[in-house]
């Protein structure tokens, strides 16, 4: 018996890796804007332009808003480092933290033309749930989500409408 309690503690310390198999959900988003395209961009698409439409403090804490810019929200809670760039849409990604559920967070914000006049803006959102309980726990998370951005997304075209 003593000599299994090495084993066990080691089994205990490791019990991350044994995690369930990564679920990866994906939020599909988007809104019509009557705007052109770089218009919209140009007022809602700031790395930390996200402090406008989602009523989150945003603080720039390396980089220069090009590819490997961290930004930090929520008081610093939220760590996100942009990982693509284009000039009309932006990808991030959360980092890993010690002693966390690593969840593989990444974000995708995009204005697409549709003609010369109007936009859309695209939002998709990528995520293990597999740390949930059941089904119901991560469609409640997915739902609560949907609801957070789409809101923000509201909010975008407020803005980018705006006179």
């Amino acid at each position: 018996m003593k000599a299994l309690l090495p084993v066990l503690g080691a089994l205990l310390l490791t019990a991350p890796a044994f995690a369930a198999e990564p679920e990866y959900a994906t939020i599909k988003m988007e809104i019509d804007v009557a705007k052109p395209a770089a218009e919209v961009w140009a007022k809602v698409g700031k790395y930390c332009d996200i402090s406008e439409w989602l009523s989150l403090d945003c603080k720039i804490t390396s980089g220069d808003g090009g590819m490997g810019t961290v930004r930090a929200l929520a008081g610093g809670r939220v760590l996100e480092i942009l990982v693509a760039k284009t000039d009309l849409s932006y990808g991030y990604t959360q980092p890993v933290r010690e002693g966390q559920f690593y969840n593989l967070y990444h974000g995708f914000m995009e204005a697409k033309v549709v003609n010369a006049k109007s936009s859309k803006i695209l939002y998709t959102l990528v995520l293990d749930v597999s740390d949930k309980a059941d089904k119901a726990a991560k469609d409640a998370d997915l739902a609560k989500r949907r609801t957070s951005f789409e809101a923000a997304l509201q909010n975008m075209k407020r803005i980018a409408e705006a006179k």
